[in-house]
C-alpha cells in the first residue's frame, strides 16, 4: 500500500532515545520489542509512529511541571498526537496513513527506584512503563475511578504476557 503521493512507509517507527548514562539500561531495540508488542496485543497495525524516551529524574519532573501543572516527580508521561488526546488540536497531522501515535517519556532512575521498592526487575518496571504510557496514547485513562479497572485489568493482562519474554 502507497500513501498518496506514491512515498512508500515504514511499517513501524519505534523510536528510542536513551538519554541515560547510568549503564545498565536495556538497548533500543529491547524497548522497540516491547512497544511491538504492545501494539500488536492492541490491535494496532502499521503503519504507525511513536518515541520512547529514557531519560533522567529531573528532566520528566520539569516536564511534569510544565505540561500537567504538577510540580513532583514522575515515573511516566504519555504525549498524545491522536484525536482522543487532550491537545489534540494542537497538532496538524499529514493525512498519509501513518498513524502517530505519540512519545512515552520514562524516568529511569524512578523506574530503577520502584522496581526496588517492589521487589522485582528494572525490566519488569520498564515493561509495566511503556505498556501503561501506550495504553494511555490509545486511549486508556486512570484518573477517573470508573476508568481505572479497564486500564489496570489491561496491564495486567499484558505484563502476564510479557512474563518471560520481556522480563524474569
Amino acid at each position: 500500500m502507497m500513501p498518496t503521493g506514491g512515498i512508500p512507509y515504514l511499517d513501524a517507527d519505534i523510536y528510542v532515545e536513551i538519554d541515560s548514562a547510568e549503564g545498565t539500561e536495556p538497548t533500543r531495540s529491547w524497548f522497540e520489542d516491547v512497544a511491538r508488542d504492545v501494539l500488536k496485543a492492541e490491535g494496532v497495525t502499521p503503519p504507525y509512529e511513536v518515541s520512547v524516551i529514557l531519560t533522567s529524574e529531573e528532566v520528566v519532573h520539569s516536564m511534569n511541571r510544565q505540561y500537567r501543572n504538577v510540580d513532583a516527580p514522575t515515573d511516566v508521561i504519555a504525549f498524545y498526537t491522536e484525536e482522543h488526546g487532550p491537545n489534540a488540536d494542537l497538532f496538524v497531522l499529514p493525512d498519509d496513513g501513518v498513524r502517530r501515535l505519540g512519545d512515552i517519556v520514562i524516568s529511569y532512575p524512578q523506574a530503577v527506584e520502584q522496581a526496588r521498592g517492589e521487589g522485582h526487575s528494572v525490566d519488569k518496571e520498564l515493561s509495566l512503563l511503556i505498556t501503561h504510557g501506550l495504553l494511555h496514547l490509545l486511549g486508556y485513562d486512570h484518573e477517573a475511578p470508573e476508568d481505572a479497572p479497564r486500564m489496570r485489568g489491561r496491564e495486567a493482562v499484558l505484563m502476564e504476557e510479557f512474563k518471560g519474554r520481556h522480563y524474569h
